[in-house]
Parts: C-alpha cells; structure tokens; sequence
C-alpha cells in the first residue's frame, strides 16, 4: 500500500507530466546523440520554455514530412486515407496519448491524411512538452542514465 507522500509524488508527476518530459528528453538524446548531453538538455529545456511562452511549436523529433511518411506508409495504396484502427495505431506510436476517440471520418472509418497528420502535429508541436518519439530502450536504462547526464 503507497503512503501519502508516495500518492502525492505520483500526483505531482502526472498532474506536470514529468515522466512523459523525461522520456521524451531521453529520447531526443538517443535520436541526436549529442556530444555534449548536458548542453543539449539545456537547449532543449530553454527551447520549450520559449515554445510554452510565445505560443509556437517546441522541439519536436518530428517535422510535417516525417508525419506524413508516416501515413504514407499506413496508405500504400494513395487513397488518401487510413481506417480509425490505423489513425489509433499511429499517434500511439508517435507517443500520442489523447486520442480523438471521433475524428472526422470515423463514421465512415476513413480518416484523412491531413486530419491523421493535423492530429498529430496537434499533439506533437506546440506545447506538447517534446511529445515525441519514445525510444523503447529508456524503459530499460531508466530515468538514472538521463539523471548522470544532467548532474
């Protein structure tokens, strides 16, 4: 059974969405590969701050070309849309969470690619807090790794 000041450090983490922050910087760290780790996470942090405080996009592994590669991918044949169950797999993929449970199409199960990739870009643009690719291998290096860089 958790204590009190466990449910509390829970809440706070998830009320800030601190854990989905550190994922994502490790990710940016494992994409770049920076030589200065420390460096990077600053810059990364400071360019957040600014994407928060001028309302514009924050840094992003992902550009409007890679998301619609990545729907191209799910639409081989170029009919110009994907089915919900394709649209859900996506942005699940892309480390999106809130999904439009009734996008536009969903009726019909044909999502558009400029909704599927709007969507996206919603949710990993601006003010995402780096909602971006999560690499598989933070889960098993942990918050340590990005905690070694940092001090």
């Amino acid at each position: 059974m958790a204590t009190q000041r466990e449910r509390d450090a829970a809440d706070y983490l998830k009320k800030h969405r601190i854990m989905e922050l550190m994922d994502n910087l490790t990710s940016m760290l494992f994409f770049h590969r920076p030589e200065n780790p420390r460096e990077f996470l600053i810059e990364q942090l400071e360019q957040l701050k600014i994407s928060v405080q001028s309302d514009v996009r924050g840094p992003n592994l992902f550009n409007n070309t890679d998301l619609d590669t990545v729907f191209s991918i799910l639409d081989p044949a170029n009919q110009k849309y994907i089915t919900f169950a394709q649209y859900k797999h996506a942005l699940t993929t892309l480390g999106i969470k809130d999904i439009n449970e009734c996008p536009e199409g969903v009726n019909e199960d044909r999502i558009s690619r400029p909704k599927a990739c709007r969507d996206a870009q919603q949710h990993t643009g601006k003010n995402s807090e780096l909602d971006a690719v999560k690499c598989i291998c933070v889960l098993s290096l942990g918050l340590g790794f990005l905690w070694s860089c940092v001090l």
